[in-house]
């Protein structure tokens, strides 16, 4: 009996052992998952708040193109491949048209494609930040935004309001937008070595809201681009940028680059890629705008509360029209072509434009400050490249109408067009000049 106690004993004793072992393997492990609650990404909280605020940007443009009727099916080809029409390849379109179409007679056509895609931040109610490369060139441009539950994007009509072309930045808005702001951070406080988050959809919709990190690798790059602006003239333009080595792509341009607040501190705008460089192998270096040089764009639009309508705005040109007033406004100044072939046009060294030879005296444009030797180049928003698009836009107004005029104005520059020959090196540096011209009926303010 005693046996059989001391059995009964031994087999608890055992029992509680094992019991107590259990206990003590389960107790590292339920350790292990508190630690890695504590221990968690520093950028979670502040992707969170912002990565809805982060949108598409989409750019459409009409792109000119013949059809000859051409019995190949090019159309139907590309089509099949989901490129869309084949004459939405201006280039190409227009060589095949011409090429294997003219005996049937060629049909020019307009059609409106996605010219390019990029990104942007939303810095106010409906207002979105982006670059101005994004949305240069476009005949319409939508917002697209991707959903939880849903396959397709959410797209929102949109129109640019404001932008720096220089700087890269605009500022388009959409009215039926109703995503929340970002808040907008201090770069002149970044430190190299901070964190970067950026945010943006390369490659469009494939990747949305892709989210890359990085730090800041350096402060106030001086980065030089050369273009032509859109008058025709060459220049360089240096800004400062901050450099980052995380990762952005293609479709990456106008997003955000975050602190681990979550505060908007850049505008990702370049990547530097192995053609800078003779060939070079370059990884991890990309270039954001900073969003303190950005601010004062943003601030005048929000604060003016900028909604441009397009259809408001051409309607009421057309309410300025009054045909019914006698007499003809003139600027008063006898100007001449500017020939699109000139050398120093090809070179980029003046824009192209027409050139003010006289002023006449008392008329509206010499109290407006116009000079003999000014290029205009721009008229109302509309770049001038010949005397009848003045015309053109002067037969629409009447007398006491202002008109905004733009000039290129440099030294010299009557005398130095009236030479037979001209050297790069002696074309003066010149700058443009915006000008209000008050319409008036010349013969009658002429002394």
């Amino acid at each position: 009996m005693k046996k059989h106690l001391l059995g009964y004993v031994a087999i608890a004793l055992v029992c509680m052992m094992v019991g107590s072992t259990m206990t003590l393997v389960q107790q590292p492990t339920a350790q292990a998952e508190e630690n890695t609650v504590v221990v968690t990404s520093p950028f979670t909280a502040a992707i969170a708040e912002v990565r809805s605020s982060v949108v598409g940007v989409n750019n459409y443009q009409n792109v000119r193109y013949s059809n000859g009727g051409n019995s190949y099916g090019l159309d139907d080809f590309f089509d099949s491949f989901g490129f869309g029409s084949f004459g939405g390849y201006g280039g190409y379109g227009n060589g095949y048209g011409n090429g294997y179409g003219s005996n049937r007679g060629i049909e020019e056509k307009v059609q409106e494609v996605l010219a390019g895609t990029g990104s942007g931040v939303v810095v106010g109610e409906g207002y979105v930040l982006t670059n101005f490369h994004v949305v240069e060139d476009a005949s319409r441009l939508e917002i697209s935004v991707k959903e939880e539950g849903k396959e397709e994007p959410t797209t929102y009509a949109s129109t640019l309001v404001a932008y720096d072309e220089n700087l890269d930045v605009a500022v388009i808005y959409a009215p039926e937008l109703k995503l929340t702001p970002v808040k907008l951070g201090n770069s002149d406080s970044l430190l190299v070595g901070d964190w970067a988050i950026c945010i943006g959809n390369p490659l469009s919709e494939e990747f949305t809201g892709t989210v890359t990190v990085g730090i800041v690798s350096a402060l106030d790059r001086a980065v030089s681009s050369t273009n032509y602006d859109k008058y025709g003239r060459k220049e360089t333009i240096t800004n400062t940028m901050i450099q980052t080595d995380a990762a952005i792509n293609s479709g990456n341009s106008g997003g955000g680059m975050f602190s681990v607040t979550g505060e908007l501190m850049g505008i990702p705008t370049l990547k530097y890629t192995g053609s800078v460089y003779s060939g070079a192998s370059i990884e991890g270096i990309g270039m954001c705008i900073p969003i303190n040089a950005a601010k004062p764009l943003i601030e005048d639009v929000l604060k003016n509360n900028l909604t441009q309508n397009v259809s408001e705005t051409a309607s009421a040109a057309e309410d300025t029209t009054n045909n019914s007033l006698v007499g003809k406004p003139r600027m008063g100044v006898s100007v001449s072509n500017i020939n699109p072939n000139y050398s120093l046009v090809l070179q980029g060294l003046i824009p192209k434009g027409v050139l003010v030879n006289e002023v006449d005296a008392g008329s509206p444009a010499e109290a407006a400050g116009i000079q003999p030797g000014d290029i205009i180049v721009d008229v109302e928003d509309t770049v001038i490249t010949n005397n009848d698009e003045i015309n053109a836009i002067i037969r629409t107004k009447t007398v006491g109408d202002a008109l905004q005029v733009k000039v290129y104005r440099a030294e010299g520059m009557l005398e130095l067009m009236e030479q037979d020959t001209i050297n790069a090196e002696d074309v003066p540096d010149g700058e443009y000049v915006d000008l209000e011209v008050v319409l008036a009926i010349v013969d009658q303010v002429k002394q």
